[in-house]
C-alpha cells in the first residue's frame, strides 16, 4: 500500500513515483534488459491497473513483461509469487518493486547454481547507514534474518534481489497472503538458503529517505552523462 510515501501515493502506486522525470518502474526494467534479463511478471496489487497501463505503452526491445495482479486479496510477496508460478521456470530472480540495485546479475546467478540450495538471498554490509539492518551473515553464510527484531550482531541487509527455485515456492499455501520474509526463514530453518554478499549499496523508494537518494542518484547520473541516462 505504499503507507510510508503518502500522501504521494494516495492516487499513485509507488512504483509510478516520478524519479529523474520518468515513473520508476521504466528505470527498473531498463536495468533488467541490461543484465541480460528477457521476460519480467510484474505483481501488483494496490492501484496495480495504473502499472499495468504504464508498463503497456514502454514497450523495451527484448524485454517481454507481463503484469499480473492480485485482485481483490493482498497476497504479500511471496504469496503473489506463488500466484504466477505457472509462468516462471524453475529458477527465478525475486526484484523488490521498490529497489533499484545495480550488483552484477550474472555473478548472483553463478552464485546461486554453485551453491545448490533452493534459495538464495543477497546481503549488503549496512551497518544500519540507510535502512535498519536484518541479517547477520558471517563466513559467508547467513545465520539469522528477522526483519521486526533488531539485534546487535546483524551488520547486513536484505539488499533486495534473489533467487528462488518452483521448489522452493510451492512451500507458500496458495491463495493465502504469505510474506516473502517468511518463506526466506522456512529456507533459512532448513539449510537451504544461500547468501550472497554484494558491494554496491542498494536504492530504494519505500521510504522518504530511500525517494530523496535514489532521485538524488539519477541527478547525479544525468548531471555525470550531459543530461542522458
Amino acid at each position: 500500500m505504499a503507507t510510508r510515501l503518502q500522501p504521494i501515493t494516495t492516487a499513485v502506486p509507488k512504483a509510478l513515483v516520478d524519479v529523474a522525470g520518468e515513473p520508476f518502474i521504466r528505470h527498473q526494467l531498463r536495468l533488467l534488459r541490461s543484465n541480460g534479463v528477457s521476460e519480467v511478471i510484474v505483481c501488483v496489487g494496490h492501484l496495480g491497473h495504473l502499472i499495468d497501463d504504464a508498463v503497456r505503452t514502454f514497450p523495451l526491445e527484448g524485454l517481454e513483461v507481463r503484469v499480473r495482479s492480485d485482485g481483490r486479496q493482498l497476497l504479500g510477496t511471496a504469496g503473489a509469487i506463488r500466484a504466477v508460478l505457472p509462468l516462471l521456470g524453475e529458477a527465478f530472480f525475486v526484484l523488490y518493486g521498490d529497489s533499484y540495485l545495480t550488483c552484477n546479475f550474472v555473478d548472483v546467478q553463478k552464485a546461486f547454481e554453485a551453491s545448490g540450495q533452493a534459495g538464495l538471498m543477497t546481503v549488503f554490509r549496512n551497518a544500519g547507514r540507510w535502512d535498519r539492518s536484518n541479517v547477520e551473515f558471517r563466513d559467508g553464510r547467513i545465520h539469522t534474518y528477522d526483519k521486526s527484531v533488531p539485534a546487535p550482531q546483524m551488520l547486513h541487509i536484505d539488499y533486495g534481489l534473489g533467487v528462488l527455485t518452483a521448489a522452493a515456492v510451492r512451500r507458500v499455501p496458495e491463495n493465502t497472503p504469505y510474506d516473502l520474509a517468511h518463506l526466506y526463514n522456512d529456507l533459512l530453518r532448513h539449510e537451504q538458503l544461500a547468501g550472497y554478499e554484494v558491494d554496491e549499496r542498494f536504492y530504494e523508494i519505500g521510504s522518504l529517505d530511500g525517494l530523496r537518494d535514489t532521485r538524488a542518484y539519477f541527478a547525479s547520473r544525468i548531471g555525470a552523462s550531459g543530461g542522458g541516462q
